[in-house]
Formats: C-alpha cells, structure tokens, sequence
C-alpha cells in the first residue's frame, strides 16, 4: 500500500490519498455487474445483433482496438472489424466468455480481465484471453480499450 505524507492540516489529508486504489470487496460487485454486461453481449453476439453487440464499446474516434498486434482507433473501425461476421447468411460462430474479473481503478473507471471462447458444434474454434478498460457513462459501462489476443491454434 502506498502512503503519503503531508505536511498539510487534517482537513486537507484527503487531497494526499492516491488517485487510484485497489478496492477490496467492492470488486466482487464489481466482477457480478460486468458478468452480466459480458453474457448479454454474448448473447446479442449469438443472434446476430451487431448494434446491441457494439452497445458496449464507447462511441468515440479514440476507442482502441488491438489485436494481431497493432492498435485499431475509432468504434467506426471496430464496427468495421465485425460488420461482415454479421452479414445475412454469414457463418459466425457462438461466444461466451469465462474467467472474468474486474477491478476499479477510480470512480467512473474499470479494468476487466477475461477470455473469449468462440465455439462450434461443442468444438472451440478461437480463444483467448482479453482486457478492457471501461469508464462509467451515463447509459452503463463502455469499453474504451479492447486488447484482445488469441490462444495458438
């Protein structure tokens, strides 16, 4: 744990606190919350709703994507990325995603761990674990920063 020192009277300590904190028990409630968020866009993945799938990412030129190993800027890009596994008739395998955990880092901010498992007939066909930055808006948690890896084939 960190700690500071200030020579500063004991109404103003307050300001000398880290700006970002682990918080202990409040993750749990935190993991439960983005679980759900996680198996609704899974689901709206599984039938085909590409709008309520990208729901979840900030609407904004600066969101990042990064995959293959380079960075993708913009939810227009993202969008892009996705667009053709939504087409009629397009092939798109079944997502669920596991080992999720979140954590706080601030008060309108979050890291979320986890993988993605994309499956056919009871067969995984990619995987791979994934990490998120979220912020806190006004209509829910959005993404701000998707570094998605894939497991070796």
């Amino acid at each position: 744990m960190t700690r500071l020192r200030c020579a500063l009277p004991a109404v103003l300590l307050l300001a000398c606190r880290p700006s970002v904190r682990p918080v202990g028990g409040g993750d749990s409630a935190l993991t439960a919350e983005l679980t759900h968020q996680l198996a609704r866009s899974a689901a709206d993945w599984n039938r085909g709703d590409l709008e309520g799938f990208m729901s979840d990412y900030a609407h904004d030129s600066a969101t990042t994507f990064v995959d293959g190993g380079h960075a993708h800027r913009g939810w227009d890009f993202i969008r892009s990325r996705y667009v053709t596994r939504f087409a009629p008739g397009a092939s798109r395998d079944s997502l669920r995603f596991e080992e999720v955990a979140g954590r706080r880092l601030g008060e309108r901010h979050a890291l979320v761990t986890a993988r993605f498992i994309l499956f056919r007939d009871g067969q995984t066909t990619a995987s791979g674990p994934f990490t998120l930055v979220l912020e806190q808006q006004s209509d829910g948690w959005k993404i701000l920063h998707d570094h998605t890896s894939s497991d070796p084939r």
